[in-house]
């Protein structure tokens, strides 16, 4: 399935011979699942393109797409072992990482300003209004990392508010039929509210929207690096791709997500797809969120961050420039 330089499949020969072992080489997986969702344009890109499809084809791998709702379910995916690529935002998967959950961060997808805090009407203006109202908000994603960030500048905690976990398209229904006072947002539903049913975004922070992150399974990583190594490459041919080809990009998201033009260009106004290389930037963003995570007592303090931060990203798989 990979190619072996002969010196090596000749070392491997000698070796078998002093053991009396015939040589093993590495198996190949049949399949790979890899995930796609609503708030990854490039994993869209490939899966409407056939991208992955046409590099692994010609070994015999199959390619299984799943969809992704959330962080939250991309991780809970990997965990199970039911994918091998996963699409994130950083913070989340450093979360997980702190839960025991061996994801590798592997790639970048995107440098978004996904998430707000937002309402309708004119009850709440601030952060400091959420005190005592409801929130619908999915736990283990960027949006439920961005509003305990945002309520901690404000000198409030979780208990201050009052939670309504739902996944993040049922928590714009919510906000939209009034159940919730405001609702830790996700583009495109974010953006769907926005133009649809005049939502505000009454918070924002760009800075604080950790990055999306492509990740992988640390037992898959180390077993099959140079099929990390080709999605990796594959990624980067899609987001070569969407940069110079916008209205086919926007085309693409509207078929997946059967939302307007206008609310799919809102959610790309707020997508930078300038790099899909995972390192220092990256790692500088997601120890901000987890050290603050940890100020705000979410994380325990015993947590050493920064060393989980460098044992959750690896950039040893980024294709050559």
């Amino acid at each position: 399935m990979f190619a072996f330089t002969r010196r090596a499949v000749l070392a491997a020969a000698a070796a078998a011979a002093l053991t009396g072992a015939a040589p093993a080489l590495a198996q190949a997986p049949k399949e790979i699942r890899v995930d796609w969702a609503t708030y990854s344009p490039l994993s869209l890109v490939l899966k409407d393109k056939g991208l992955l499809e046409k590099e692994f084809g010609k070994d015999g791998i199959a390619v299984r797409w799943v969809q992704s709702l959330g962080s939250n379910k991309a991780l809970e995916f990997l965990n199970a072992g039911s994918l091998d690529f996963g699409s994130t935002a950083g913070a989340a998967a450093l979360v997980a990482r702190i839960n025991g959950n061996p994801v590798k961060s592997v790639g970048v997808y995107s440098r978004p300003e996904w998430t707000a805090l937002v309402t309708k009407g004119d009850a709440v203006k601030t952060v400091a209004d959420l005190k005592g109202k409801s929130v619908a908000v999915t736990r283990g994603t960027d949006p439920h990392i961005f509003l305990v960030r945002a309520l901690a500048d404000a000198g409030l905690t979780e208990k201050d508010v009052r939670l309504v976990l739902l996944q993040h398209a049922d928590g714009k229904t919510a906000l939209v039929r009034g159940d919730v006072q405001a609702w830790a947002g996700l583009d495109p539903m974010m953006a769907q509210a926005e133009v649809d049913d005049g939502a505000k975004l009454f918070f924002r922070k760009p800075e604080a929207n950790t990055w999306g992150i492509l990740n992988t399974r640390e037992d898959f990583a180390k077993a099959n690096p140079e099929i990390v190594k080709r999605v990796l490459k594959v990624y980067e041919q899609a987001r070569v791709w969407a940069l110079a080809n916008p209205k086919e990009l926007t085309a693409i998201l509207v078929a997946a997500t059967k939302l307007p033009e206008a609310v799919v260009a809102k959610q790309l106004e707020r997508t930078d797809h300038s790099t899909s290389k995972i390192g220092e930037a990256q790692k500088k963003t997601i120890l901000e969120a987890g050290l603050a995570l940890q100020a705000a007592g979410v994380v325990k303090p015993e947590i050493d961050m920064k060393a989980t931060v460098d044992a959750l990203i690896d950039a040893s798989f980024a294709p050559a420039s």
